[in-house]
Parts: C-alpha cells; sequence; structure tokens
C-alpha cells in the first residue's frame, strides 16, 4: 500500500481555495524538517485571479465601508483567536523565537484593527473655496478613490505581519489585492485567505498565489494591476520598478540602522540591553535591527564592555522554546553569507568580542569593533545578528556617520537632551528617529518607511491608504455656506 501522503494546503484564487498544479514544501529553518506541503497554482490559475480582481475593482471601491469594517474585523478577530497557533506557525516556517513570533501575531490583530476603524472613518473633506471672490458658493468634496488592484510582494523574515500591512490598507479602501507571499514562509498568508473567505467581500477582492520568485515579473508587468507594494532586498524592488516604470510603486527596501548613544545618556545598563536585544531579534533578520552602533569616547569602553556582556547572555537555539531570544537565520546559504561578510571585516581589521562563527543555520550573536566602513557589515544591510561599533568623537561625528549609509530607514537616538533629540529629526537622513531607544520600534498605526536606498512610500495603515488611492474633486455650486 502506499505511504499516505496529506493534501497540500490550497492556494486561494479569487476568494476560492483550490490544489495547485504541483507542491511546494516548506521546511523548518531550524532543524530542516518538513512543516508543511503546499500548493503552487499553475498560470491558468494565475490568470484567473488577475481577471477576477481587474472585473471586480469597480464594484469592490464602491461597496459600502461597514462591510469593508466587518471583513477586517473578522480577520483580527480570527487571528486572536488562533494566536498560540499561529505564533507556532510562524516559528515553524520562519524560524523566529516563539516570544518573537507571539509578538508578530499580535500586531497583525491589531494591524486588521487599525484598518476596520480606517475604512470607517475614511469620507473624505470638504474645502470653502469662497477664500477668493468668484468662487462664492462654491465647495469642494475632496475624496480618494483606489488606483484599482493591488499586486503585494512580501518577504519571509514577517509571515504574518507584513502580508497584513499589504492586505488590511487595500481591503480598507476597496482595492482588490493578489498576495505574493515569500516562497519560504507561505502558510500565514493562506490562513489570512481562510479568514478572508469567510468573510462577505466579493469574489476576486483577494487571491493568494504562492508561486516562486520566477513568476513575479509577469504579474509586475500585468497592466490590470496598476500598483506593486513590495517588501524586500534592494536590488530586487529597484528591478521591478524598473520593469514596469509607469506603476505605482511603494517600495520597502531595508536598511542598515544605526543606534546612536550619546555623551548627555546616562543608563547604559538600558541602552547595552536595547541595543542587543534588537540587533538580534529574529536573528537580525528585520530592516530596523540594530546593525550600526556608534558611542561617543566618554563612554566608549564601558558602554562596550556592557554591549558584549548583553550580548552574550541571549539564550540561543531551538526557536520553540519560550526562553529561546535568537532562533537560526532562514537558511544555511543566509548563515554562510552572514559569517563571510564577517570574516570580511576582520580580514581588513575589525576585531571580535564575541561570536562570528555558525552551526547550520544558527549565527552566534556577533560584536565587531574597528570596522572598516567599507565593509560589507558596516556598509550593507547585514540581515543577520552582527552589530558593529564605531568610537566617535561628537554627536555631529555620529550623525555624520549615520548618514553615510546609502540605505535610510530608521535610527535611534539615546539622548535626553531637547536639542539633541530635534537636532536628529531634522538632520539624520532617515525615515523615523526613535528618541530614548533602539531604532527597532515601529507602532504599526504609524507612518513607517525609508528614504534613499531604503524605498519610498509608506506603510501604517492610514499612510499606506494613502498611497493606494488618489485624490478626485467634486465641486458643487451655489451652496450655502
Amino acid at each position: 500500500m502506499d505511504a499516505y501522503t496529506p493534501t497540500p494546503r490550497p492556494c486561494w484564487i479569487a476568494g476560492h481555495p483550490e490544489q495547485g498544479v504541483h507542491a511546494l514544501t516548506v521546511t523548518h529553518p531550524f532543524d530542516g524538517s518538513e512543516v508543511a506541503s503546499v500548493a503552487v497554482p499553475g498560470p491558468d490559475q494565475i490568470e484567473r485571479a488577475v481577471a477576477a480582481a481587474d472585473a471586480v475593482a469597480k464594484e469592490f471601491r464602491a461597496t459600502p465601508a461597514h462591510l469593508r469594517a466587518e471583513a477586517l474585523e473578522h480577520v483580527s478577530r480570527g487571528l486572536a483567536a488562533q494566536a498560540e497557533e499561529l505564533a507556532e506557525l510562524i516559528t515553524a516556517e520562519n524560524g523566529k523565537p516563539l516570544k518573537w513570533a507571539t509578538v508578530e501575531v499580535r500586531r497583525a490583530v491589531s494591524t486588521f484593527r487599525f484598518a476596520a476603524e480606517e475604512a470607517r472613518r475614511s469620507g473624505g473633506d470638504l474645502q470653502r473655496l469662497d477664500t477668493e471672490p468668484g468662487a462664492e458658493g462654491r465647495v469642494a468634496l475632496v475624496r480618494r478613490f483606489p488606483y484599482g488592484p493591488v499586486l503585494g510582494i512580501a518577504p519571509f523574515n514577517f509571515p504574518l505581519n507584513l502580508v497584513a500591512h499589504k492586505v488590511a490598507p487595500s481591503l480598507a479602501v476597496g482595492a482588490p489585492i493578489i498576495i505574493k507571499p515569500a516562497p519560504r514562509t507561505p502558510l500565514s498568508a493562506l490562513v489570512l485567505g481562510e479568514l478572508l473567505a469567510e468573510t462577505d467581500l466579493p469574489e476576486g477582492a483577494f487571491s493568494v498565489l504562492p508561486v516562486g520568485n520566477e513568476e513575479t515579473a509577469a504579474l509586475v508587468r500585468d497592466e490590470r494591476l496598476p500598483v506593486v507594494s513590495f517588501t524586500g532586498s534592494g536590488p530586487v524592488g529597484w528591478s521591478l520598478m524598473d520593469m514596469a516604470p509607469r506603476k505605482r510603486f511603494v517600495l520597502e527596501l531595508g536598511g542598515n540602522a544605526a543606534a546612536v548613544v550619546c555623551p548627555d545618556w546616562t543608563d547604559l545598563d538600558f541602552a547595552a540591553r536595547r541595543i542587543a536585544t534588537f540587533g538580534n531579534y529574529q536573528a537580525g533578520q528585520s530592516c530596523i535591527a540594530v546593525q550600526r552602533v556608534l558611542v561617543t569616547r566618554e563612554h566608549a569602553d564601558e558602554f562596550i564592555g556592557k554591549l558584549v556582556d548583553a550580548v552574550r547572555a541571549l539564550p540561543t537555539g531551538d526557536p520553540h522554546d519560550p526562553e529561546v531570544e535568537v532562533g537560526p537565520v532562514v537558511d544555511v546559504a543566509a548563515a554562510e553569507r552572514i559569517t563571510e561578510w564577517v570574516a570580511e571585516a576582520t580580514s581588513r581589521g575589525a576585531k571580535v568580542l564575541t561570536g562570528g562563527g555558525h552551526h547550520r543555520t544558527t549565527v552566534d550573536p556577533t560584536v565587531l569593533v574597528d570596522v572598516p566602513h567599507d565593509s560589507k557589515v558596516w556598509a550593507e544591510e547585514v540581515f543577520g545578528p552582527v552589530l558593529a561599533v564605531s568610537v566617535v568623537d561628537s554627536v555631529d561625528e555620529a550623525f555624520a556617520q549615520v548618514n553615510e549609509s546609502a540605505y535610510g530607514l530608521q535610527a535611534g537616538v539615546f539622548t535626553h537632551d531637547i536639542q539633541t533629540a530635534t537636532r536628529a529629526g531634522a538632520q539624520l537622513d532617515v525615515g523615523g528617529v526613535i528618541i530614548g531607544d533602539v531604532p527597532s520600534f515601529r507602532a504599526d498605526q504609524m507612518p513607517y518607511g525609508g528614504v534613499k536606498g531604503s524605498g519610498f512610500g509608506r506603510e501604517g495603515v492610514r499612510s499606506a491608504m494613502n498611497d493606494l488611492t488618489e485624490q478626485r474633486i467634486t465641486v458643487l455650486t451655489n451652496v450655502s455656506l
């Protein structure tokens, strides 16, 4: 008798579950064990998903706000109801420690709730036009309308919440969305498909296509998908934009976030713990994980010692262990690349104070000093548990080094001085400055995104809704004001 083979988890084509032309096996990054198999749609199914999104676009944007809000609230409640199981699923497909997977689920619950609230309150604005002669009795109704169906391309590092940040704003404004999750981590997006299928959204409002990256180009070029929202690496993001330069793009392309410890900051233990934790959480696989640390000379010796101690104290190992802080990176190739970058820096004079090696997919949390500023671990996005420390003589020098980067997502500045804080906000070439903490802080309702090589456009539900829509005005005449 043949061995039993479980049916792959279905993909979602225009709101309906379907099996695909073949199956994708999802493996656990920590030990390589098989987690699940997923149905991969074929060309005909992809075409039906795109055609359905295009066909329903005008109907969907005209749906009442309560229908969209109720659907988003249903997803939020559904995620909350299965939070523990979802956290385990994220850990299994992504490898992030269970404690961080639990945080991700909680954030996704909030993201859909915020979107439901915004769907209800997004009604447009009235603007008086009689402020100038000749426009008496006129008023403008300013409203926003979706450009059309959205192609959302999500990365592996936050397989639930970064998908949520594409799905929730799109549905809130009445734009159909086709989600392409990362091939390594499609399971969380498919759970969202299950929850969305339980709502009253019209057919074609959503599809979840766990296809390989080789299918992405055709979707990006398809004129029926006028908006592309991409989160991932810079080279990939810019290349996608080059394929369809007339489309509306939202690009979140990562960074190499810096934390500055200023001379007025006295709680070095707090700064060291926060930087150690958020340089290594998710194994450093976050666009705003701390990578570069700039500390003024008067604090340098004491702070670096505390930082190394804090990094060494972080529990590593099996991400399903609730005590583990640092789990594996996504695959062996990533682990090897990270350690090669560390070796490149040390060959040029950098010193390893702790870490530097890896075992299979687990990279040892690493602290480096004396790192050349043109080495990869300083100038590029490591996307791994590596901290590079630079000792500076002044805050001015620290800010200059932050701005040397080709990226500009977020920065953290440990200071109590209001003048230093306001200078940081004005002078640092980043999308967000976090005062008194690491650059890794993010609230899901706030505008989030970068400048320079970190892309453009903003996530954060309301900001994303604006990026997916355009303003249109209706001028009313002979109105009593």
